[in-house]
């Protein structure tokens, strides 16, 4: 849907001027059903100037913003990176029961438990992960200078 389809029933006081985006936000399901309007709970108009000052291209991010969308789950990528199928996540904290628990359920296990004891739970702090171009997961991926003045970050779906 066009901003001129939108705005055709609509009083000319309503009507836009100049360039701009009509703009469609998700339904309470964060779903779009493949029509702009028919998906969305609210569409709105944004000028131009005013579209291209609040909202950025995620396909050549800044580390800052890649970091932000990480801790909003997204599992994040730098599009110099020459190994393929590479992305790191944030792993959020983890708190698990000692091994030594009577309980069946999710707890230390015994690898864990050999360096921090069968009755010490465990407190795991956020950390970043990479899956890495050779298929293997790498806990405690830190990024170079490179990756952090990089403005090729991107999100990978």
């Amino acid at each position: 849907m066009t901003g001129d389809e939108y705005f055709k029933d609509k009083d000319s006081s309503e009507r836009p001027t100049g360039p701009g985006f009509l703009v469609g936000y998700p339904n309470a399901a964060g779903e779009f059903n493949g029509e702009l309007d028919g998906g969305c709970d609210y569409l709105s108009w944004s000028p131009g100037d005013v579209f291209d000052a609040s909202y950025r291209d995620v396909s050549g991010m800044p580390f800052g913003l890649a970091i932000e969308a990480a801790k909003k789950g997204h599992s994040i990528a730098r599009a110099g990176w020459n190994g393929k199928g590479m992305f790191v996540v944030l792993m959020t904290a983890l708190y698990l029961p000692p091994y030594k628990t009577a309980d069946t359920a999710r707890k230390v296990n015994d690898r864990t438990a050999k360096w921090i004891g069968e009755d010490t739970p465990l407190d795991s702090q956020p950390y970043f992960a990479m899956f890495t171009a050779t298929k293997q997961w790498q806990p405690g991926w830190l990024c170079s200078q490179a990756d952090m003045l990089a403005d090729d970050w991107t999100i990978v779906e």
